[in-house]
């Protein structure tokens, strides 16, 4: 297959999520086989989730205003990507109207698909993108580029108030790998690849890219360039921004080609432009992006902490040792306990086992169980190179007064770590809101920051007369600091529109970050649900050198406008 062959992939087989929320439709979150879990929740947010789940809107329950898209228009559309790959439907038109964040889902699902796309276009090609894109200029239509519709900030969504067409671009079909430069440890991949097909991809020539965000299964490659997206992994391999060395991006000024020098001192960064904006300044049609051989050996070993702070400064501690593990993650007792309550039935071995390491850690190691947090920390390389990373780890951790716990927590983890959306939507079927948000700042910093957010975040519980959970871990470690991923959740009260409910809890944390020292978004992207606080986060000045260069790029406002900025 040659560069430039259109991908063989017809619309009609382009994966996508279930349209009322998270995921594969055929998979659901179930609590039956945990038989901690149901307690759980009844105590800490006062929901008994073995009751019925509400079940969702049928498609036809939906109304959705008349395509605007005059048969002129559609007329050039379908002569550039065929007849087939021009959609308008109701069930496309729905699915490219959101993304997945718990806003999107509650409107969805209370009937409201706001400002729906007129229709949806699926391109197999970069010159196709090219001349969907003229022809949108010049007809004043809205452009929208669409990758798996996992964004959780609402960067995806139309304005309502908008009456020009609104096309969203779906670029499922352009989902190859073009080219591996061995020598260079670099590939050339479409933006349209999802995660699975991309790694399998990579993998079948002995490669990976090591990166693997929360909604791996369900995301491109342009969609996580498009956010600035991190990865599970980001320790050893950096984020999206330190993986893409190369772009390819359709814009109204041309084609933006960005070759994939090591480095270079060519005034301000375009390819930094580029990453996060969004859709904003142009549709990202390929990426060149480091690549790594697959390791010899990989594992992800589990410990414990007395405490959060301990655990904490181990992490700092590791950052700044000469390990280079790929993954650093330390929950606070609230998620560790969450974790623990979501274990499937254990065996009576296996209980005998659990009960004989509390007493060990309440007799010989002085825990409170009650404040104990659960690490996960990966390595990879040769195994020789493992085994002197987990020598150099242990023993950071014993300093902290930690303790390895094997690898078999580790392993199931590694298994299960792209599951958690689904139980977002198991809880909103019960009538519980759960999200979350996540910030980075210094190590100084880290642990101040997390107290505030906590503590501004239960009382938003307190005000709103209900109670709410809230839980946090620690993602990704850096020289100089890390991401703090905090989880909430509570059941809205009675009387009040719900959503306005979230706001305030979703506010309190969100201004806590800004409080506090951290930013406003470590790699969920702005959108429109983090606009708000974008000037405090990069400052007056920064907002409008912003708003400059995307006027500059687009000065009618086609490119997935109101995003980022106003």
């Amino acid at each position: 297959m040659t560069d430039n062959e259109p991908s063989k992939v017809a619309a009609d087989e382009v994966a996508h999520m279930k349209w009322w929320g998270w995921g594969d439709p055929e998979v659901s979150f179930a609590h039956n086989d945990k038989p901690q879990l149901r307690g759980f929740i009844q105590k800490h947010i006062d929901v008994d989730v073995a009751l019925p789940g509400v079940a969702p809107l049928s498609i036809d329950d939906l109304q959705i205003a008349p395509s605007v898209v005059p048969a002129a228009l559609r007329k050039q559309l379908e002569g550039v990507v065929g007849v087939e790959n021009v959609r308008d439907d109701k069930l496309e038109r729905v699915m490219h109207a959101y993304g997945k964040s718990l806003r999107d889902i509650v409107r969805l699902r209370r009937g409201d698909a706001g400002r729906t796309p007129d229709a949806v276009l699926y391109p197999a090609s970069e010159a196709e993108v090219e001349d969907l894109l003229r022809i949108a200029l010049d007809a004043d239509a809205v452009l929208i580029p669409f990758g798996g519709g996992s964004n959780i900030s609402g960067s995806l969504e139309a304005e309502r108030s908008e009456t020009r067409p609104v096309l969203s671009l779906d670029m499922g079909r352009m989902n190859r790998l073009l080219d591996i430069d061995a020598p260079a440890n670099l590939a050339r991949i479409e933006a349209g690849a999802l995660g699975p097909d991309l790694e399998k991809q990579l993998n079948n020539r002995g490669w990976t890219i090591g990166h693997f965000p929360d909604s791996f299964n369900h995301s491109t490659l342009g969609g996580w360039i498009a956010t600035r997206s991190s990865g599970m992994q980001s320790d050893k391999y950096g984020d999206i921004a330190d993986i893409t060395r190369g772009l390819r991006v359709v814009t109204p000024k041309g084609v933006v080609a960005i070759k994939p020098f090591p480095s270079t001192s060519t005034g301000p960064s375009v390819r930094e432009m580029v990453l996060g904006s969004e859709g904003r300044l142009g549709i990202i049609t390929e990426a060149t992006v480091q690549v790594h051989r697959i390791p010899e050996k990989r594992e992800i070993q589990a410990y414990l902490f007395p405490s959060f702070a301990q655990g904490v400064r181990a992490m700092n501690e590791i950052a700044s040792s000469d390990a280079a593990p790929s993954v650093t993650r330390i929950s606070d007792a609230n998620e560790t306990q969450f974790s623990f309550a979501t274990k499937k039935e254990s065996s009576r071995v296996d209980q005998l086992k659990s009960d004989a390491m509390k007493m060990f850690l309440e007799k010989r190691k002085n825990y409170d169980v009650t404040k104990m947090c659960l690490s996960f920390i990966g390595y990879e390389g040769t195994p020789e190179n493992v085994k002197r990373q987990k020598k150099l780890v242990g023993d950071i951790v014993s300093s902290y007064s930690g303790i390895g716990i094997g690898s078999s927590p580790g392993q199931l983890y590694d298994q299960k770590k792209f599951d958690t959306p689904y139980i977002r939507d198991f809880l909103l079927d019960r009538g519980v809101f759960a999200d979350v948000s996540e910030t980075a700042t210094s190590w100084s910093r880290l642990v101040p920051l997390y107290e505030g957010v906590v503590k501004r975040a239960n009382a938003a519980y307190d005000e709103l007369g209900t109670k709410g959970w809230i839980m946090c871990h620690l993602s990704h470690s850096y020289h100089s600091g890390a991401c703090l991923y905090f989880t909430f959740a509570f059941k809205p009260v009675d009387g009040r529109d719900e959503l306005e409910q979230y706001d305030m809890v979703k506010h309190a944390i969100q201004q806590g970050f800004i409080d506090l020292n951290g930013t406003l978004s470590h790699h969920h992207a702005v959108g429109v649900e983090h606009k708000p606080w974008l000037e405090q986060d990069i400052s007056p000045a920064g907002v409008a050198i912003m708003r400059t260069l995307l006027d500059g790029v687009d000065e009618k406002r086609n490119l997935n406008p109101g995003k980022i900025v106003d």
